[in-house]
């Protein structure tokens, strides 16, 4: 009988650390149910990527790196979308683990932005300016044959530009077609991540009537009518008018 390997449930990989003699991790950017994902730098280059590490029983014979790959790969032109580079392996633990890279993207995890604002939220107006990119970029994944899967705040990287936000999501989550469910599930989390940086129930009565009608109150039977497509919520976001 072959050798059972070890369960990983952290790589806990130091600054310092190369992979595959290419790359240095410089730090960790985020974990996940999938692996984990870290801040490297190609040597020889100087330039800085992100590396994601996949748990072995999270990718049975590369699976799940192959099918994130081939994803990114289809939603390149996508601009909400990271950008793939490569993919390669490194021995951990008598193990020989493969992980993916990808463009690194200065900015900052959405909740650390919404951290450092004025109440721990953002006021109506820049909350529409955050929202409509990210809807924007979710009609374009969803008009590729697409979907994320996993859209909340932990996995949208946020740069302030201007009145407006340049976003990128990552962690795109389960790899099976496409389907109406899918689409509508990407619909409800983008929502809810609109409800979330206006603050919540706390704050929801107090909100215009306008932005309740984009919230629907997160009820999804009313998102579901109301929104049945990632371009009928851009084109409701396009001409919302004010009383």
């Amino acid at each position: 009988m072959g050798r059972r390997t070890e369960r990983i449930e952290t790589f806990g990989l130091e600054r310092g650390r190369r992979l595959a003699g290419k790359y240095e991790v410089l730090g960790l950017l985020g974990a996940g149910w999938e692996g984990e994902v870290y801040h490297v730098v190609e040597l020889g280059t100087g330039i800085e990527r992100a590396a994601k590490v996949f748990f072995p029983e999270r990718n049975p014979h590369n699976r799940a790196v192959t099918s994130y790959a081939k994803k990114l790969d289809r939603l390149e032109d996508c601009g909400i979308v990271i950008r793939y580079h490569t993919r390669d392996t490194f021995q951990f633990r008598r193990q020989r683990l493969t992980f993916l890279v990808s463009e690194y993207v200065h900015g900052e995890l959405l909740p650390h932005f919404i951290a450092r604002q004025k109440g721990k939220r953002l006021h109506p107006f820049e909350a529409l300016h955050l929202i409509y990119p990210l809807v924007a970029g979710l009609e374009h994944i969803h008009r590729a044959g697409e979907y994320h899967g996993d859209v909340h705040d932990e996995n949208i990287i946020v740069r302030r530009i201007g009145i407006g936000f340049d976003l990128k999501l990552v962690d795109f989550f389960g790899w099976a077609r496409r389907t109406r469910a899918h689409v509508q599930e990407d619909i409800r989390d983008a929502i809810r991540v609109f409800y979330d940086v206006l603050g919540g129930a706390k704050h929801y009565r107090r909100l215009p009537p306008e932005i309740k009608q984009v919230c629907c109150g997160l009820k999804r039977s009313l998102i579901r009518q109301k929104f049945p497509t990632s371009q009928r919520l851009r084109e409701h976001l396009d001409t919302i008018e004010w009383a």
